[in-house]
C-alpha cells in the first residue's frame, strides 16, 4: 500500500492532536509495511500569519495530489475579528468546495464508561449509534451574501443534484448499518427544505426501498436527540442543521474532543478531522483529547485506504484506553494530550504481538 496523506495542523490545539495523528499513522505503517508519506501543509490563521491566505495555493496543490488529507482546527481570537475581509474560515470552506468534498460523515457512539461525563442520564445513552450524514458544500454557507451597518443577508441554495449526491451516500451507508434513515429538514417553512424532502422521497423509494425511511422537523429532531436518541440510526441533513446538530450530539459521548469525521466526495479521497474546533483555551496546556482526531485516522483508513480491519484496531484501542482510564481530563483522566496518543499506540502494539502470538 502507497498513499499520501497531507497534515494540515492549523490552528489552536490543531498542531498538538494532529502530532498524534502524525505518530499514529507511522506506527500504523511501520507495523504493517505501509508506504505512507506524510506532507505537512498550511491552512486557517496560521497560513494568514504565514502569507494572508487561509488557503496558500501550494496546500491545495498538495492535498490534490493526495490521497487522504487530516486536518486539526481553524479558527481562534487572534483572528476574530468580523470585519476582517480574511479569515480562517474561508479556508476550511474553500478546500471542501475546491476538493468536492459534499458529504461529511460524523459517528456518533457512546462508550459506557464515559456515561457519567454526559449531561444526559445514563438510561438516555443506552443503545446510541448514530452516524450523521451531512450536506458539506451547498447552503448557506456558500450562499451569496450581503453585509451592512443596518442590513445582512445570506442565500440559503440548493440544487436537485446536490441533494440527491448526499442522500445517495447516507442511502449506501443506512444499507450497511441498521437500514434506517431519518431527513431531518425545516420543510413547513423553508423552501429549500422541501425540496430537500421531496427529493429524498424520490431516491428513497427509488433506490432504498429496503431502507425505513421517516422524515423529521430540526427543531423536533433537536429535541429527540437529547430525550431519545437511541431511536436514529442514519441522519442526513443540510449543511447547517448537520453543523448544529452533530455539535449537540457531542453531548451524547460526553466531550466534544471525542467525536471523529469524514468529508468525503465521490471516490476514494476525503478530509479526517475532529469536530471540537481549535479550542484556544486549552491550546498550549498539552491537555486537549486526540482521540477525536485519531478516530478521524480511522476513518482515513477505512474510506480512503480501502484497510477496514486497521481502522477497527485504532477504534479498540481507543475504546479500550477509555476502559482503562487511560485518557485526558475532559474524559475523566489524568493524561496529557501526548501520553493519551501514546497509550493508543500502546494498545496498538499490543494487539499486534497477541496476533503473532496466535500465529
Amino acid at each position: 500500500m502507497n498513499a499520501k496523506i497531507v497534515l494540515l495542523p492549523g490552528d489552536g490545539i490543531g498542531p498538538e492532536v494532529t502530532a498524534e495523528a502524525a505518530l499514529l499513522i507511522t506506527a500504523m505503517a511501520e507495523a504493517h509495511n505501509l508506504d505512507l508519506d506524510i506532507k505537512t501543509g498550511l491552512i486557517g490563521g496560521a497560513a494568514i500569519d504565514a502569507c494572508a491566505n487561509p488557503l496558500p495555493d501550494e496546500t491545495l496543490a498538495d492535498c490534490r495530489d493526495a490521497d487522504a488529507i487530516i486536518l486539526g482546527a481553524v479558527g481562534g481570537p487572534k483572528w476574530s475579528d468580523p470585519d476582517a475581509k480574511v479569515r480562517p474560515e474561508q479556508g476550511l470552506l474553500k478546500i471542501r468546495k475546491e476538493l468536492g468534498l459534499f458529504a461529511n460523515l460524523r459517528p456518533v457512539r457512546p462508550h459506557p464508561k464515559l456515561a457519567d461525563a454526559s449531561p444526559l442520564k445514563p438510561e438516555y445513552l443506552e443503545g446510541v449509534d448514530m452516524m450523521v450524514v451531512r450536506e458539506l458544500t451547498g447552503g448557506s454557507y456558500f450562499g451569496e451574501k450581503q453585509e451592512g451597518d443596518d442590513f445582512a443577508s445570506d442565500s440559503c441554495t440548493y440544487s436537485r443534484e446536490e441533494i440527491e449526491r448526499v442522500v445517495m451516500r447516507a442511502g449506501e451507508t443506512a444499507r450497511q448499518r441498521r437500514g434506517k434513515l431519518t431527513m431531518i429538514d425545516k420543510a413547513n417553512v423553508m423552501a429549500t427544505s422541501r425540496l430537500w424532502r421531496k427529493v429524498t422521497g424520490e431516491l428513497m423509494a427509488e433506490h432504498f426501498p429496503d431502507v425505513q425511511y421517516d422524515e423529521l422537523l430540526v427543531d423536533a429532531a433537536s429535541m429527540f436527540l437529547i430525550s431519545s436518541p437511541a431511536q436514529f440510526d442514519v441522519i442526513v441533513t443540510d449543511n447547517m442543521f448537520g453543523d448544529i446538530l452533530t455539535d449537540e450530539a457531542s453531548t451524547l459521548v460526553g466531550s466534544l474532543g471525542m467525536l471523529p469525521s469524514a468529508s468525503l466526495g465521490t471516490g476514494n479521497f476525503g478530509l479526517y478531522e475532529p469536530i471540537h474546533g481549535s479550542a484556544p483555551d486549552i491550546a498550549g496546556k498539552g491537555i486537549a483529547n486526540p482521540f477525536g482526531t485519531l478516530a478521524s485516522v480511522a476513518m482515513m483508513f477505512d474510506y480512503s485506504l480501502g484497510m477496514k480491519d486497521l481502522a477497527q484496531s485504532i477504534d479498540q484501542a481507543i475504546h479500550d484506553c477509555i476502559s482503562s482510564g487511560e485518557c485526558t481530563a475532559d474524559l475523566g483522566g489524568t493524561l496529557s494530550t501526548a501520553e493519551a496518543g501514546a497509550a493508543v499506540r500502546k494498545k496498538l502494539a499490543e494487539f499486534s504481538l497477541s496476533q503473532d502470538a496466535n500465529v
